[in-house]
Parts: C-alpha cells; sequence; structure tokens
C-alpha cells in the first residue's frame, strides 16, 4: 500500500511540475495577439521540450529543481502579464530591473501585491514541496518513465513540423514569440546594452560638438530645462483636462503649450537620453560614441548646472548630466523620499552666479509623478481626496487618479516657483518642461497600469511640452519666440527637445537638427512620428499602438501618424 501511494505521489508531481512550468505559456495564449498556429506553437513545443526534460530523471523533484531558473522567469512573466496586459520579460524592464532603485522597485512590488500573492501561492509551495521529495527520494518507476518518453517523443515530433509551418508565415518567430526563449534572448540584448553604457565615457571621450554660442556674452541670459518623470498630458489642466491641475501655470502669462507632444520611448533610460542627446528613435545607437546637451552649451561657453530628484541608475542619464560643470544628484545626500521643491534652492544657487558667467543653463530632473503618487507630496498639498493608495487595482482608480492629479499640481507650483525666480533674476530666460513619458492608470477596459511596458499606450506617450520666456528674452530674440508660439499646435515628439535648446541659447554645432527645432526658421513637421521599440527599433504608430489609443488621438484632436 505504501509502495502505491508513493508511486501516485509522484506521478501527481510529474504533472504538477508540467502545469507550473507551463502556466505562463497558457497565460501568454490568451494576452498575446497572435494567430491560432502561433499559440498552437507556443504550447506545444515548449511542453514536449518540458515532457522530455522530465524524463530525464526517474526523481520529478530532482528535475523540477534543475529547472527552477525557469520557473523564476514564468513567475515573473505572471506579475508583468498582470501589470502590462501582454508580453514578456522585456529589455527595458530587464534594464529597469537594473537600474531602479531599491526603493523603486519596493513601490512597485507594494501596488502590484494581487499578482505577487498568486505567484508565491502557486510558486513557493511547488518549490518547497520539490525541496521536500527529493530529500525523501522518492521515485517513478521504470514503466511509468518509458511511457512518458513516449509520449514526449510524440508530441515533440508533431511540435516540428508546426513550428516549421508556423515560423513560415512570417508571422512568428522563436526569438519574439516563444516563451521562456524570447525571455532569456531579451536578457541577453539587455546584458548588451548595458554594456554598451559601461563602455560610454570611453567612447564617447573624444567626442566634440564644435559648439560656438552666436548670442552676445553682455547680457547674462539664463535657460532651464525642467525634465518631468511620468506625467501624462491627459491630467494638465492647460491642456485641456477638466481639473484644476494647474492653477498657478493657467494663470501665467507667456505660457506656451503644446498639446500634441508624444515621447518617442515610455522607459525613462531611453526617453531621457533622447531629450538630452540627438538621440532620435529613428537613429538611437548615436548615443553610445557622442555626449548630450550638456556638454554642447559647456563647449559653447555657458556654465551648466544639473541637478535631479531621481536615483541614480548607471545608465546613460547619469552620464549625460555628469557632463554639466555641477552635477547634483539630492539621493545622494538625502535619504528617503525628497521632494521635488528641495531642487529649488539649487536654482537659487544657480542663478547667485550671474556676476561670474554670462550664460547659464539649468537642467533639472525631477521625481514628478513616479508612483507612489501619493509619496511625491506632502499631506498639507493634497487637493484631490481621498488620495491615501494603499493597492493598484481598477476598483481603485479613482483614489489613484486623486494622488496622480495632486502631483501634477505640485509640478504645476514647482514650475511657478522658478518661474518666479528667473523673473526676479531680472536676465533675460526661458524654461522649458516636458515629462521623460506618461503613465496607464486603469484608463480602459485593458486595464493598463504603469509605464515602461513592452507595447505604449496613448496614456504612456502623450507628454506635456511647456515654454515661457521672460519679457527681456522676448525683446532680445523676437523670432525664436514668435517660432515657438506659431508651433504650438503641431504634432511633435521629444526629439525635439535637443535641437529646440540649442536654439533657444543660440549654439551651433556640426550636428545639424534645424528642422526638429522649433525655434529655428528651417523647422519642418515630420511626415511621421515614430516609438523607439524595445528592441530599440524605430516604429511607427500604426505599428506600436491599438484601437483603444486611436480613439484617444482622435478624441484629442492630437495627429494619429
Amino acid at each position: 500500500m505504501h509502495s502505491q501511494f508513493s508511486d501516485m505521489k509522484q506521478k501527481v508531481l510529474f504533472y504538477l511540475y508540467l502545469t507550473v512550468l507551463m502556466l505562463p505559456n497558457l497565460i501568454l495564449c490568451f494576452t498575446e495577439n497572435m494567430p491560432w498556429y502561433g499559440k498552437a506553437t507556443l504550447l506545444l513545443l515548449p511542453l514536449s521540450v518540458y515532457w522530455t526534460v522530465m524524463t530525464l530523471s526517474h526523481r520529478p523533484s530532482k528535475v523540477c529543481l534543475w529547472l527552477f531558473p525557469i520557473q523564476f522567469l514564468g513567475a515573473f512573466n505572471i506579475v508583468l502579464s498582470y501589470l502590462f496586459g501582454k508580453g514578456v520579460i522585456a529589455v527595458d524592464m530587464w534594464l529597469n530591473v537594473a537600474t531602479s532603485s531599491p526603493n523603486e522597485a519596493g513601490e512597485m512590488l507594494a501596488q502590484l501585491y494581487p499578482s505577487v500573492v498568486a505567484v508565491v501561492v502557486i510558486y513557493i509551495p511547488t518549490l518547497i514541496c520539490a525541496i521536500y521529495d527529493t530529500r525523501k527520494k522518492g521515485r517513478l518507476s521504470n514503466l511509468f518513465i518509458r511511457r512518458q518518453r513516449w509520449v514526449a517523443g510524440t508530441l515533440l515530433l508533431a511540435s516540428i513540423p508546426l513550428t516549421g509551418a508556423t515560423l513560415a508565415t512570417g508571422k512568428w518567430n522563436i526569438l519574439d514569440d516563444l516563451f521562456p526563449v524570447n525571455v532569456c534572448y531579451n536578457l541577453k540584448l539587455a546584458v548588451q546594452r548595458q554594456a554598451f553604457s559601461l563602455k560610454y565615457l570611453e567612447n564617447s571621450r573624444d567626442f566634440r560638438f564644435e559648439a560656438t554660442c552666436q548670442d552676445a556674452d553682455t547680457i547674462p541670459q539664463v535657460l532651464v530645462l525642467v525634465i518631468g518623470e511620468t506625467s501624462r498630458a491627459a491630467n494638465w489642466q492647460i491642456m485641456g483636462y477638466e481639473r484644476e491641475t494647474n492653477p498657478q501655470l493657467s494663470k501665467t502669462p507667456g505660457i506656451i503649450a503644446y498639446h500634441d507632444c508624444l515621447t518617442q520611448s515610455n522607459a525613462t533610460h531611453k526617453s531621457v537620453p533622447i531629450i538630452l542627446s540627438h538621440a532620435t528613435a529613428e537613429d538611437f545607437p548615436v548615443l553610445y560614441h557622442s555626449k548630450g546637451l550638456l556638454a554642447a552649451f559647456r563647449e559653447a561657453g555657458y556654465h551648466t548646472t544639473f541637478v535631479s530628484n531621481e536615483p541614480r541608475n548607471h545608465s546613460f542619464n547619469d552620464h549625460l548630466a555628469e557632463q554639466a560643470d555641477t552635477a547634483i544628484f539630492l539621493r545622494d545626500k538625502i535619504s528617503g523620499d525628497p521632494k521635488d521643491t528641495l531642487l529649488l534652492p539649487y536654482v537659487s544657487e544657480a542663478l547667485a552666479l550671474d556676476r561670474k558667467y554670462p550664460h547659464q543653463l539649468i537642467v533639472l530632473h525631477s521625481y514628478g509623478s513616479h508612483s507612489t503618487y501619493s509619496d511625491r507630496y506632502e499631506d498639507y498639498q493634497s487637493h484631490f481626496h481621498p488620495d491615501n493608495v494603499v493597492k493598484a487595482t481598477a476598483d481603485c482608480r479613482n483614489i489613484l487618479i486623486n494622488a496622480y492629479d495632486n502631483t501634477i499640481r505640485l509640478t504645476d507650483h514647482f514650475l511657478a516657483r522658478i518661474i518666479d525666480m528667473l523673473n526676479q533674476s531680472g536676465r533675460p530666460s526661458a524654461l522649458v518642461y516636458t515629462s521623460d513619458h506618461g503613465e496607464d492608470i486603469y484608463d480602459d477596459e485593458r486595464n493598463l497600469y504603469l509605464h515602461a511596458s513592452p507595447w505604449p499606450s496613448y496614456y504612456q506617450l502623450h507628454t506635456p511640452l511647456v515654454f515661457w520666456f521672460s519679457q527681456g528674452y522676448r525683446q532680445l530674440y523676437p523670432q525664436r519666440t514668435n517660432l515657438v508660439a506659431e508651433h504650438r499646435k503641431d504634432p511633435v515628439q521629444s526629439d525635439c527637445i535637443f535641437p529646440t535648446m540649442l536654439t533657444l541659447g543660440g549654439i551651433h554645432t556640426k550636428i545639424n537638427q534645424d528642422t526638429l527645432s522649433l525655434a529655428s526658421p528651417d523647422y519642418r513637421i515630420k511626415a511621421q512620428r515614430h516609438y523607439l521599440t524595445d528592441h530599440n527599433q524605430s516604429v511607427t504608430l500604426d505599428r506600436c499602438l491599438e484601437p483603444q489609443d486611436f480613439v484617444q488621438l482622435r478624441k484629442r484632436n492630437l495627429r494619429p501618424y
């Protein structure tokens, strides 16, 4: 009797482990937009391989532990399926794991606890059971193993022609569509990209913009670029939002708001370099061996200051920031969760240098509207209630939106304070604000949340772009300011920031991107807007957005291409 029970237990474990291994593939069959034969291949080919591997030992628990890396990838992918609604662990997600601070990762996981709990309930007991059974040394019979090898061989033989036929259609490929091969391939690409980042200082050491400033240095001027975080235009009052999220900017004279600006990437480690360099979605690899905005201004004789409230992430963001004369990361000095208003004293300090330097560029990288939203502002700055975010689920969307809108109000206050400082300085000055990307907050039936998903949504791409010029700057450079105002209704993207900043600073370089500069007479509207995919491929909007996204673009009078 004991022998029969032990044999039955081992059989149950054999099929249990197979089921756990196949769970991510089963989920992907429901979430991925692929033809039926692609889904059949997604199931049959891995199943035949797993089944074959499970027969390599009479002890299924031992094989289960061998395959722990596959189970880890499966658990990770299930969490991401819950978060993004579709896709696998992307290259950008692997890089986010490497570049996000523990605090950021903890914030995200705390709000995704339903999926985390589900993964724990499924995978932890399975592993505990495998470890326990391995110690007991349970075994499968020779007869059972022979039969399972026959089943595995039959499945494998059936999967080979199916896979070949599926590949022949050109609508499915192993590196993109077969879990866990695609995840491992993405990890390889992530390692390669991280290597580019590590070699950046060496590869860009001799790069020069050959930059010169054409503006007279007899009148000191200052330019301020503020890069927001996770701020979507859909929630900005001055972009048409019904809520009062911009009470100060909406009353500030001279604000020029661009309503149709899209970011070229939904991941910070790529979107910020596009803002701070001449890299674009169409030509992103130029980043690997060239320098950025701060280096160009510095070459042209500007004093440059970079101050960030973002955690260091050892990516191109850090490298481009450190090309400034002064680079400050608040997180190096302050523990916990510093608010963006703590950047303001550094603006004041930089402006006090006007007697020493003729021209200045100040770049601020805020933490803006990054989740957890309610941590971005003080309690007394809360305007929309309730905003006590305890979990991220669709049924709590109203609370999430209240907290998110409060972060936009804080950004509004932050920008208004900077404008006040610039006015008080009496120097000709300009301020430009944009965000690296937007955010999903359970906005439609897809129930998408956060950003950096393998494929973007309208809410992740539509970002605010705001200009402000002092009266002195307008008087000195009427053509530049008039052109910026004239183009305010044009469809633009984040690749316009770098060349526009150069034009506003009167800087000429060997990199001629005047057709992208909103302040240049040579500016031209692009025929198509582009997005930088997870595999760093440039695609047009029709290849990366879904029907729901085009509904939103048209509803808001944005150009859908």
